[in-house]
């Protein structure tokens, strides 16, 4: 829970957010963004028993009215609406998630990934994180620049 805090806070999220968590498992950076700072959004996942568990945990910490979790796989989905994406995907995922990106999101949605950087854009901001387990984690802070036609660039 660390790691998701620490997102969401370098990514800024506020209530009038709308995050798209890619690969969303249980569903707890959405539920925390709710939770904490009102945000709403969509969880994806392409595992049907992840979102169930995402759905009983919405429900579960009353936040169901401002998030939605779908299956489907997120290379289809329309993410236009998004002002923050989360990520918790590998390299080559990142990798494949880059043009879909590129092409949908709008200037200023910030997309905020753990571990793992999306090849080809610099990041904005890198943070490391130590988990209550003593793992170091990265997490790595984009921002989408209409200057660049969409392509991040580095800003900070």
């Amino acid at each position: 829970m660390d790691v998701v805090s620490e997102m969401l806070e370098l990514a800024r999220v506020d209530e009038d957010d709308f995050v798209y968590d890619v690969g969303c498992g249980d569903g707890r950076i959405l539920i925390t963004a709710a939770q904490k700072y009102g945000a709403s959004g969509v969880g994806i996942d392409i595992h049907p028993g992840w979102v169930e568990e995402s759905r009983k945990n919405a429900r579960e910490s009353g936040v169901e009215d401002l998030v939605k979790f779908i299956r489907g796989d997120v290379t289809r989905a329309n993410l236009s609406k998004a002002t923050v994406v989360a990520l918790y995907q590998q390299l080559t995922p990142n990798k494949i998630l880059r043009p879909i990106f590129e092409k949908q999101l709008k200037p200023g949605t910030r997309v905020v990934s753990h571990n793992y950087p999306i090849p080809g854009w610099e990041e904005k901001t890198l943070v490391y994180v130590n988990s209550e387990s003593g793992q170091t984690h990265s997490i790595f802070l984009y921002q989408i620049d209409g200057v660049m036609h969409n392509i991040p660039h580095y800003v900070g």
